[in-house]
């Protein structure tokens, strides 16, 4: 049975993940909500992504734990311990964003944002975002695709290897579609009549369960723990 959570409690989970990058609550309290986090992954039958966003999160938390204390000894252990801490800090807003972002359809995330009575001037644009980046991400592999076709820069490493290439016929052809891909997306919001004045109907039932409150609650509790021990 696959989990599903309501999409206000997933936007509650983006907003603890961003309090814990603002405050700093520190390494325990931040790897077990963001434990708690990697777990909706797995619940929601996303195996995949968690396993790799858990040996990323962790592994950098290793390198944390076990290099960070020794990063005075030369310059490479200094930078590396610069890197890991840094994208380890911001990795709990990636994951609480790439599980909502996975999870959530365009109807769902539009209705729960006009049960929180968002104006339509906000609803509007984060409908469009929601598809824009699963759109550029088509086109990516589209443009991975058509340069292995014609034996530029095949397999994952080649990229790196060859940043010019990578600059030449990968990033500026994103670029350039990416323009036409948010005013095609943002037309297409407008023809659905989501701009329309008045009540809207939705056939996306939301509904608020026990779960919807109780998870996020834990995943509040190391936040709260930290912010007790403080004071």
């Amino acid at each position: 049975m696959t989990f599903r959570m309501d999409p206000r409690a997933k936007l509650y989970l983006l907003l603890l993940a961003n309090l814990l990058l603002l405050f700093h609550v520190g390494t325990a309290a931040e790897a077990a909500t963001t434990a708690l986090c990697l777990l909706l992954f797995f619940l929601s039958s996303k195996i995949g992504m968690g396993l790799r966003l858990s040996a990323l999160y962790f592994g950098l938390l290793a390198v944390d734990i076990f290099v960070v204390p020794r990063a005075g000894e030369g310059v490479l252990l200094n930078l590396l311990s610069l890197v890991s801490v840094g994208v380890r800090m911001m990795l709990p807003c990636i994951i609480t964003g790439a599980y909502a972002f996975s999870t959530t359809t365009i109807g769902e995330l539009t209705a729960a944002l006009r049960r929180m009575h968002v104006p339509e001037s906000v609803i509007i644009p984060c409908a469009v975002v929601v598809r824009f980046f699963p759109t550029v991400g088509e086109d990516y592999r589209q443009i991975r695709a058509a340069m292995a076709l014609r034996g530029i820069a095949e397999g994952r490493g080649a990229l790196l290897l060859h940043p010019m290439q990578s600059l030449e016929y990968v990033l500026m052809p994103l670029l350039m579609n990416s323009n036409n891909v948010a005013q095609d997306l943002s037309a297409a919001a407008l023809t659905k009549g989501i701009g329309l004045p008045g009540r809207h109907t939705c056939m996306t039932e939301l509904r608020l369960t026990v779960w919807d409150f109780l998870y996020p609650a834990l995943c509040t509790l190391p936040l709260v723990w930290k912010a007790v021990t403080l004071l």
